[in-house]
């Protein structure tokens, strides 16, 4: 009988001990949040050591910043460069809000986690979303093409309203199991209500004189 050679596990190299520790830091951080995260879990993750995690991140804030808020920001940038390109030939008002609610949320769900350790980092004060470079870039350039469709007369703000478009597909991605009974929670249902929604707004009369905006 032909003995069994012991496995031999190839050395990795600095940079893939750093990668993976990122990786399983961005794992456990959406599982349970920046506090429920521990630098134990996580080097148990990356089967490394706490020690190891500590001689490449200061803290346990800055592996946040590198295992949630980078990647996010370099996806939210690759997003909104995609989303801005031009349609293909004219385009009406609804076919453009129903493009911008379907990518959004798309974008939302496949990034969900990142997006959920980032609120409950934000609740502890940690850094979150508002340290979201490409997030500002996003809702500034949502705004500036709201204005150029609204009539001189403005309806809503469009710093506002791109704002508000946001949390209201945000929340219907986050909060879905809390928000939506069953017989409310078919995706293509959602979808068709958010884009009304956004037409709502879009279409929404002008602020009467003196009235809050």
């Amino acid at each position: 009988m032909t003995e069994k050679k012991p496995t031999v596990r190839k050395r990795r190299s600095s940079e893939d001990l750093r990668d993976e520790i990122v990786r399983a830091a961005a794992v456990e951080y959406s599982l349970y949040g920046f506090d429920g995260a521990t630098t134990a879990a996580i080097a148990k993750r990356a089967r490394s050591t706490e020690a190891q995690i500590f001689r490449y991140f200061s803290s346990k804030a800055e592996l946040f910043r590198a295992a949630v808020l980078q990647p996010l920001d370099e996806h939210l940038q690759t997003f909104t460069a995609r989303s801005a390109g031009p349609p293909d030939g004219p385009v009406s008002l609804e076919r453009e809000a129903e493009r911008y609610v379907t990518e959004l949320l798309d974008f939302l769900r496949e990034h969900e986690r990142m997006f959920f350790s980032l609120i409950t980092a934000d609740v502890r004060g940690v850094a979150g979303v508002a340290d979201v470079d490409a997030l500002h870039e996003y809702f500034a350039h949502g705004a500036a093409m709201t204005r150029m469709r609204q009539s001189p007369s403005e309806k809503i703000s469009p710093d506002l309203m791109v704002r508000i478009s946001f949390a209201a597909v945000l929340g219907c991605v986050m909060f879905r199991e809390w928000l939506f009974p069953k017989e409310l929670s078919d995706d293509e249902m959602v979808r068709k209500a958010v884009i009304r929604f956004v037409l709502d707004g879009i279409y929404a009369p002008p602020f009467a004189p003196g009235e809050a905006q």
